[in-house]
């Protein structure tokens, strides 16, 4: 059976705002990223046991971390060095909050992804000992800014690092940005699927030549097929809406690369609370239950 959730700073910088609005809309869980200005790593105790209460209070799960791990440069040791410390940190607020889950990405795409995934490897071979000791799950995302921008090139590193713990974030909404015009459905997802343990939603369009995230439902990807594939295939994890889309105006470059605080939130509340609507209607009128199963 599967579960809906939502990126707390999709929506406030004030967790207990998100909270509100998730309880509205019957959703599970919270993902954590930017709360009250800070980004996951850097809450101390009294942030952690204000988050832990708030969950409590509004019965909600903590469903993942959204870190920015390895959101750097992919040859710069001092760097790596502080995205491990930053690993750490996340570690901590993950298991004080009861998920396993904390995703990660594949360092700033500055050449060629077939050229640079041996090295891809190498580096998170460095974690290795770390997430088998604390009994947590990376899973890499992609996106345009980093060398793995596709679900065919995470799948291959993947298969590269081979490594139980290390899994795949499937979000289809990214693929519209992918410089190399991945289909997310059916292509990117039959790349992932086997491979995967989380999912994002959002979804968009292609508007003069770039990619603008849009309500989900109203966006080119396939989220129909999407869903029943979902179905098929016996998914049981969360589906955790990242909206990435404001009502008045397009997040910035920056924004979208490194999501945090509230010029990030802005804007955030209006567009999210529209696109939970749209996916509890849509999960109806695809003839879906929540636990994606065909319904009479």
């Amino acid at each position: 059976m599967f579960k809906l959730g939502v990126i707390t700073d999709e929506i406030s910088q004030d967790l207990e705002v998100a909270a509100k609005l998730a309880k509205k809309y019957e959703l599970d869980g919270l993902e954590i990223r930017s709360v009250w200005e800070k980004g996951p790593h850097e809450l101390n105790k009294q942030n952690i046991a204000s988050i832990k209460k708030i969950l409590t209070d509004y019965k909600l799960e903590c469903c993942g971390i959204s870190s920015p791990l390895f959101k750097c440069e992919l040859n710069d040791e001092a760097e790596i060095k502080e995205h491990i410390k930053i690993l750490k940190k996340c570690i901590t607020l993950a298991k004080a909050l009861g998920t396993k889950f904390i995703r990660g990405f594949t360092f700033w795409q500055r050449g060629d992804f077939a050229e640079a995934l041996p090295k891809i490897v190498e580096q998170y071979r460095k974690i290795f000992d770390i997430i088998e000791q604390e009994d947590i799950y990376i899973l890499i995302e992609f996106d345009p800014s980093v060398y793995a921008s596709n679900a065919n090139k995470t799948a291959m590193l993947l298969s590269a690092i081979n490594h139980p713990q290390i899994k795949a974030l499937w979000d289809p909404g990214n693929d519209i940005y992918d410089p190399q015009g991945e289909i997310p459905y059916p292509d990117g997802y039959e790349w992932i699927k086997d491979k995967l343990l989380h999912i994002h939603i959002k979804d968009a369009i292609i508007q003069n030549g770039e990619a603008v995230c849009v309500p989900f439902g109203t966006g080119v990807v396939d989220y129909e097929g999407q869903f029943k594939a979902l179905s098929r295939d016996k998914y049981e994890g969360y589906l955790v809406m990242e909206t990435h889309y404001r009502l008045k105006h397009n997040l910035s470059e920056d924004l979208m690369t490194l999501p945090k605080g509230s010029a990030f939130s802005l804007g955030g509340y209006e567009a999210t609370e529209e696109s939970l609507i749209n996916i509890k209607r849509s999960i109806k009128q695809w003839g879906l239950s929540k636990n994606l199963q065909a319904t009479n």
